[in-house]
């Protein structure tokens, strides 16, 4: 069984399942009012110049100011919506030249100022409380080539390894290609003729010229060029000859899918098929079970062996562990097989989840060196099904695997969860019995304070109170002899776990 694309619409949500074999790889979702913004194209205005982090805040029209890279500028472009008669005469003293190193870039107050406009793309969606990334190196994907106006360059996917295809998709592009565009020739564009790359070529160029008209007429911050929608950018980017059906639930999603392949893909579009169960697509297609796995903070091996996921502020850290898994020869190998069958289950939960940034796994303790390599190159080949560009160092002595994952969006835990209103997700609480003194101790602090007042009462939920009439009555009784006073206890349902109330009177 080789791929399937389930797509779900639902309401204004759109949900897009990639399955291999049978198991939930990879869900995209679109809400609609948190669509993603990698890919569009906008007229910015800069708010504010950064010397000392090299960088600047661009107003694109998102609720956040973007953030913009000084080694994300390309000089070339930072004016060119601007009409060359009107244009500021110290432009020209910017150096420009293609392909010109990082190292020879201008620093920021030299490209940019307060108030100014600039052509962006979004290189990356905000995350967090972090605003999106942005580029003005433009790349511009259709569905055979993606087009680079920033760099006068011809690559070819790695992907395609024939030496003689490599060379006549080349020399087919270098044909076509205007002076000064670069193109980068996808995977699914080997054994294409001629005319469907031209085609491709030149629906981007056209396009990348109503951009720049639209530069020169629209007032920042204003999108200049949106990209496709989920469906459709997923259709573009991921469908190839391995895909064996793509079900949509939705009769117009469903045109617009047949529509872009009988345009793009001809001979694809009849893999794609309506769905018209009465049971909810997800449902019947095994999805929704996935999804709702996929969350979990321990993930099961087959042999018995587990993965313990979790998030902090800096890095995701996995731990492996043998569980139930005890082998059946030496420790060596039931450690090298656990270690391994976590390989292949790590790299699914990272597609799955769409983990990105710095990444820690920690694999059982191996004595061997060969043992460990072969941990390496089996997380390394598990990677290459990966489309997001990856970077691991060799496992250390003590088990550990570094490695950094490129992530253009928010995790699928952040997007299908938020934080406990309980915990303000931490996670715990403080116990029972902590909260009971810390109240007594307040109750002391209240009572030096009001020396006159007869009493004392303390607000809390139901569950301490409890405890103060229960098993913390003796406590409750010795510090009423402490300070001469009554300290009346009332339990409030509607308070928070943690919150209580002291007060004399």
């Amino acid at each position: 069984m080789g791929t399937e694309i389930i797509v779900n619409k639902t309401g204004r949500e759109s949900r897009l399942a990639i399955l291999e074999a049978g198991r939930l790889a990879e869900l995209l979702i679109d809400r609609g009012d948190n669509r993603g913004f990698v890919g569009n194209v906008y007229l910015g205005r800069v708010v504010r110049v950064l010397p000392g982090m090299q960088a600047a805040f661009v107003d694109i029209g998102l609720e956040r100011a973007a953030f913009l890279y000084v080694g994300d500028i390309y000089t070339d472009f930072l004016h060119m919506h601007e009409d060359p008669a009107t244009a500021e005469s110290d432009t020209a003293e910017v150096p420009r030249s293609r392909g010109s190193s990082r190292s020879n870039q201008p620093p920021i107050q030299d490209l940019l100022s307060e108030g100014q406009n600039i052509v962006v793309q979004v290189a990356k969606d905000p995350i967090g409380t972090k605003g999106a990334r942005l580029t003005t190196h433009i790349a511009m994907p259709g569905r055979y080539v993606v087009f680079m106006p920033t760099v006068e360059h011809v690559g070819i996917s790695r992907r395609i390894e024939r030496d003689r295809e490599r060379r006549r998709l080349r020399d087919l592009v270098e044909r076509t290609r205007p002076k000064g565009a670069g193109f980068i020739v996808r995977t699914v564009c080997e054994g294409q003729p001629e005319d469907v790359l031209s085609a491709d070529m030149t629906f981007l160029l056209k396009t990348w010229e109503r951009i720049q008209g639209a530069a020169r007429e629209k007032k920042a911050p204003a999108l200049l060029h949106e990209d496709y929608g989920l469906v459709l950018r997923a259709v573009r980017d991921m469908v190839d000859g391995e895909l064996d059906r793509m079900v949509v639930d939705d009769k117009e999603l469903f045109d617009e899918v047949k529509s872009f392949m009988s345009d793009f893909m001809p001979q694809l579009k009849d893999k794609v098929h309506l769905y018209r169960g009465k049971e909810p697509t997800f449902d019947n297609y095994n999805v929704e079970v996935q999804i709702k796995r996929s969350l979990g903070r321990k993930v099961w091996l087959k042999s018995g062996g587990y993965l313990v996921i979790d998030q902090t502020e800096a890095l995701m850290a996995i731990d492996v562990n043998s569980g139930k898994f005890v082998g059946t020869s030496s420790l060596e190998e039931t450690t090298l097989m656990t270690n391994l069958e976590a390989a292949q289950e790590v790299v699914h939960q990272l597609r799955l989840r769409n983990m990105g940034g710095i990444i820690i796994i920690d694999f059982i303790d191996m004595e061997k060196e060969a043992s460990r390599a072969k941990v390496t190159a089996a997380l390394e080949e598990a990677l290459q099904a990966d489309r997001a560009r990856t970077n691991v160092l060799r496992i250390s002595d003590l088990g550990l695997v570094e490695m950094t994952r490129k992530r253009v969006q928010e995790g699928l835990d952040r997007y299908l969860t938020e934080s406990c209103p309980t915990c303000e997700g931490t996670g715990v609480l403080r116990s029972r019995a902590t909260l009971c003194f810390d109240i007594l101790r307040e109750v002391q602090r209240e009572a030096n304070r009001k020396k006159e007042a007869p009493a004392i009462y303390v607000n809390t939920t139901p569950e301490i109170a409890d405890m103060f009439y229960g098993p913390r009555f003796a406590d409750l009784e010795a510090t009423e002899e402490t300070l001469g006073r009554r300290i009346i206890v009332r339990a409030l349902g509607h308070y928070h776990p943690e919150q209580y109330e002291v007060y004399a009177r």
